[in-house]
């Protein structure tokens, strides 16, 4: 089944009835109007792609049907055929908004050779339209992860983007499932094609089935014009359903046919689309938990979950905050237009690593944006942070002055030092080697720190720093 509706319009009923079943043979979906008025009426609900159209016609001509459909503001294209060769009649065909014009008797490798162009020619339009709103997220720089458990997921991408899977991206909120999805997409072969991210959770439940399907002209009060629908808009590309969770039942039904039937029925619409999308979902809620209380469908499940990849929290991956918050200080510092040195103390980098980051990566990024706008000349310190981020590094490291000691920088770095050790040793329930591979750093390393913190009279053995 082809993507696009055409429709065939001739008063000779044995023209019009040839064409429209070599049309349907090639895979199009197909219907047919006997004249120019009856044409525009089945135009006017704006699910018309292309329309095959004759000039000379009994009630109004082919070249005002075009001039009528542009008026009300529909986006059929027009090829156009006559008997007569003449280049006056072409080029008022074009003049008034055709898009081709055809010479009868037409071929049908003719026919089929202009609906081609005029595919790809819609394809790149309606791409060009997606890349200019979503141009600043292409831009965007990536950033590279530290931590053995983003390096395994990266691995996981690197072997899911190139099939056309369907992915389950779960996680924390803030974690950056959305930059997960997009990375896939850009390491796909549908790269060069549109990525349409959708929060579900944000959708008005009325509005939900036509924002993602579309609909047609007069399908409900206020549909004053046809709509191609977020899927049809992600046609050879990916669409990121986020926050899936969210979805009502009722709409998880219809998300079910099109993974199943990869087609699509308009709000209002007779006939389906074809959609060729890659579908990749995210959420931060227990979906397996959700269909055991009935609010999920476990078939929609399954077929979501075919491979899923779990984005961790920054809690479990503390070997990626140093360069993170580097990365979020230039993207800030860019987005704001400004250009001098950004500096970090050492104590306010140590803050970091010791927070859990509940909100995780879009709290991190909130911070360092709130920081870079109370900093003085681009010299961020503990006072241009928000008070839970101290509460909490207080919490992470009882007995460790964080933030307001009276004590020297040296100091104060070494007394973080020894909170963070003392932290990834607890967490791998005593286990060096384990504790060394959290920190990043190798076991002789980790050894040489804690002889070093030992002769400076602090400790980190047993997962707690001396008081």
């Amino acid at each position: 089944m082809k993507s696009m509706d055409v429709m065939v319009i001739d008063d000779e009923p044995a023209i019009r009835q040839v064409l429209a079943a070599m049309l349907n043979k090639a895979g199009y979906i197909v219907c047919q109007a006997a004249n120019g008025t009856q044409a525009f009426e089945r135009l006017a609900k704006g699910d018309i792609d292309v329309a095959i159209c004759d000039i000379k016609m009994p009630d109004i001509s082919g070249i005002e049907l075009v001039r009528r459909a542009r008026a009300a503001g529909i986006d059929t294209n027009f090829v156009m055929m006559t008997a007569f060769a003449s280049v006056d009649t072409a080029i008022e065909a074009i003049q008034a908004g055709a898009s081709d014009y055809m010479i009868k008797p037409v071929r049908n490798e003719e026919v089929l050779h202009r609906l081609v162009k005029i595919e790809d020619l819609r394809g790149l339009r309606a791409e060009n339209q997606v890349l200019r709103s979503l141009v600043q997220g292409r831009k965007e720089d990536q950033f590279s992860f530290a931590a053995p458990a983003m390096r395994d997921l990266d691995r996981l991408i690197a072997k899911v983007s190139p099939t056309d899977s369907t992915v389950l991206v779960t996680g924390e909120s803030g974690t950056g499932k959305g930059v997960i999805a997009r990375r896939i997409h850009q390491q796909s072969p549908r790269a060069n094609a549109p990525f349409i991210p959708v929060n579900c959770g944000a959708l008005p439940e009325n509005l939900m089935e036509s924002e993602l399907f579309g609909h047609t002209k007069g399908a409900f009060t206020g549909a004053d014009k046809a709509r191609k629908g977020l899927f049809l808009e992600a046609d050879k590309g990916t669409i990121f359903l986020d926050e899936i969770g969210e979805l009502p039942l009722q709409l998880q039904v219809k998300l079910l046919h099109v993974i199943e039937d990869k087609s699509i029925r308009a709000v209002g619409s007779e006939t389906a689309r074809r959609a060729d999308v890659r579908i990749i979902a995210a959420t931060n809620r227990d979906l397996a938990q959700m269909v055991a209380e009935g609010r999920f469908r476990e078939d929609l499940y399954f077929r979501l979950s075919v491979f899923q990849i779990h984005v961790p929290p920054l809690r479990e991956r503390r070997q990626d905050n140093g360069e993170l918050v580097r990365f979020l200080l230039r993207r800030g510092a860019a987005r704001m237009g400004i250009t001098h040195e950004i500096t970090i103390d050492a104590d306010v980098q140590a803050i970091f690593d010791l927070y859990d980051w509940p909100g995780n990566v879009r709290e991190m990024e909130n911070v360092v944006d709130r920081a870079l706008i109370l900093s003085d000349h681009g010299h961020i310190t503990h006072g241009d942070l928000p008070p839970q981020l101290l509460k909490g590094a207080r919490a992470a490291a009882p007995g460790i002055a964080v933030g307001d000691s009276g004590d020297g920088l040296r100091e104060q770095v070494r007394r973080f030092e020894c909170a963070l050790i003392a932290r990834a040793i607890a967490d791998a329930d005593g286990d060096r080697r384990a504790a060394a591979a959290k920190l990043g750093i190798g076991l002789s390393s980790l050894y040489r720190k804690l002889e070093e913190l030992e002769g400076a009279g602090l400790a980190a053995a047993d997962g707690a720093p001396a008081r």
